[in-house]
């Protein structure tokens, strides 16, 4: 199942990188941005469980989708943009086995454990 599910987000990247293209910019910005996302890492700051509501929320399908469609509809290109690289992120991580995080520790994911040790 695990493999099914990294087939499947390798196919949301492709469309993620799609949807880029799709905007015009130059690649620059997508490989510049794309790691962005991962800031949300600092609500670990103030513990696990707001560690967890940040991570998620920067990393959720439709915070990503909302983004990219209101952008479009606004024709707001940097909201565009936004949506496009939350949602290319999200769908990477995912391929790499990163999933959405659980409240009592950030190993702990809706994909399973992640790590050396993941149990």
């Amino acid at each position: 199942m695990k493999t099914l599910l990294k087939l499947e987000s390798l196919a949301l990247l492709l469309l993620g990188l799609y949807a880029f293209y799709s905007t015009g910019l130059s690649w620059w910005w997508f490989f510049a941005l794309i790691l962005a996302p991962d800031l949300s890492m600092l609500g670990y700051l103030l513990g696990p469980k707001w560690g967890a509501i940040t991570y998620n929320l920067f990393h959720h399908y439709a915070l990503a989708i909302g983004c990219y469609l209101l952008g479009n509809l606004l024709q707001v290109e940097w909201l565009t943009l936004c949506g496009v690289i939350l949602f290319s992120h999200s769908a990477l991580d995912r391929a790499l086995g990163y999933g959405l995080k659980y409240k009592d520790q950030f190993k702990h994911t809706h994909l399973g454990w992640i790590g050396k040790s993941s149990t």
